[in-house]
């Protein structure tokens, strides 16, 4: 007798929504590739294109990691986090914000991205919309769409200066959203929402029911103005989910040590899904992390320090050019530069000026519709190396405004 051929099963398929993660943005982000591909080969590059500190963690909070992972702070760390890490964090919210802010409120996360994460995951269902501003951090759709939820995004306008809009809001939010996700002092920007500004979005996001997560990582590099925490605003306390971190404030990216700030209901949500993903964060980062916040507000200054001062020369630099118009640079370790006037898309402008010049900076599609045409610029390599490249930059700008006149 033959035996009858066994059919083998189909191969596992991928679950559809990794396949949804991607999506937004432009493709811009082959700059970044490209130019790491050309140092990789030994060809010099100014490389304005990532938020990474050029002067990394500071020695002493190194020094602290180490003796707290050798006096056996390397086990399991169950909850939301070291409870004088929690206290610390809360205490730093308080100052700094003036909303009353106690340990309860704070879950602490694997870094601000696990922070966006874990907020979404806890408050969209599949089905539900979750809107967000553009431009904006690349993440930030997939983020949404990781739980199922439809990403929204809100456009702004240059001419605003990517000042976020209550009617652009409530145009964006239908019956299915259920939350808004903001970034003040904004990356890709660097603009700081004004007062009025909050107050719009605070007065959009009651009327239209939505939870509010506001991603301020970037708190204290304010160049311009003041950062004003929308869960220090009437009636937003209670809505509203704040999204932090060391990485920028105490140049400690790769530590990823952030957190969320959010009512009790909400942080232990946010508790419960860390039992089934990440099962807490490493203990002895988080007890450098104490000893970094303890370094107090006198530390961040000199830690934001170099992008305030790099702004002022790119600023300078391009200054009445025909050629460029610079977005207010009020926060963040960022620069956006409007070069329309060039007849160049932000892709083709920093394809050539990285090919032509060896200058790499992030095309504005990257970052969603609303920067199309416009360049953002990181202030993280040297000052005399900012200054070299935005005057180059501008000198090819200018050539390409001439070139279009012609």
């Amino acid at each position: 007798m033959t035996a009858t051929p066994r059919t083998l099963p189909t191969a596992p398929r991928i679950a559809d929504r990794i396949g949804r993660l991607s999506g937004g943005g432009g493709d811009g982000w082959a700059i970044y590739y490209r130019t790491r591909d050309l140092e990789a080969a030994g060809v010099p590059v100014l490389n304005l294109t990532i938020g990474e500190h050029d002067v990394k963690t500071d020695p002493a909070i190194l020094d602290a990691m180490d003796r707290a992972a050798k006096g056996g702070l390397t086990g399991y760390t169950f909850g939301p986090g070291l409870p004088e890490l929690r206290r610390a964090i809360a205490d730093r919210v308080t100052a700094r914000t003036g909303v009353a802010t106690r340990p309860e409120n704070v879950v602490v996360t694997a870094g601000g991205q696990a922070a966006l994460f874990a907020a979404h995951m806890a408050l969209l269902d599949p089905g539900n919309a979750g809107i967000y501003c553009a431009p904006f951090y690349p993440t930030y759709p997939g983020t949404i769409r990781a739980g199922g939820a439809e990403a929204v995004a809100v456009p702004t306008r240059s001419s605003q200066a990517f000042q976020p809009q209550p009617d652009a809001i409530l145009a964006a939010a239908g019956p299915r959203a259920r939350t808004l996700l903001i970034n003040t002092p904004n990356n890709p920007t660097g603009v700081v929402y004004a007062p009025g500004t909050l107050e719009g979005i605070g007065g959009a996001v009651r009327e239209a029911g939505l939870w509010l997560i506001s991603d301020e990582v970037y708190d204290t590099q304010v160049w311009q103005g003041r950062h004003l925490s929308p869960r220090a605003l009437p009636g937003l306390t209670d809505r509203t989910v704040v999204i932090g971190s060391m990485s920028k404030s105490h140049a400690m990216t790769g530590s990823r040590l952030g957190w969320i700030v959010a009512p009790v209901e909400i942080a232990r949500a946010v508790e419960a899904l860390a039992t089934v993903t990440t099962y807490g964060v490493v203990p002895y980062i988080q007890a450098a992390s104490i000893f970094a916040l303890g370094l107090g507000p006198d530390f961040e200054e000199r830690v934001g320090a170099p992008f305030r001062r790099r702004r002022d020369i790119a600023l300078r630099l391009v200054e009445g050019s025909p050629a460029i118009r610079a977005i207010p640079a009020e926060g963040a370790m960022y620069v956006m530069l409007d070069i329309r006037a060039t007849g160049l898309s932000g892709d083709t402008f920093a394809a050539r000026l990285l090919e032509e010049e060896r200058i790499a900076v992030m095309p504005g599609e990257s970052f969603g519709a609303p920067a199309a045409g416009h360049l953002r610029v990181a202030m993280t390599i040297p000052d005399e190396a900012v200054a070299e490249a935005v005057t180059r930059l501008r000198r090819f700008a200018e050539a390409r405004l001439a070139e279009r006149a012609a």
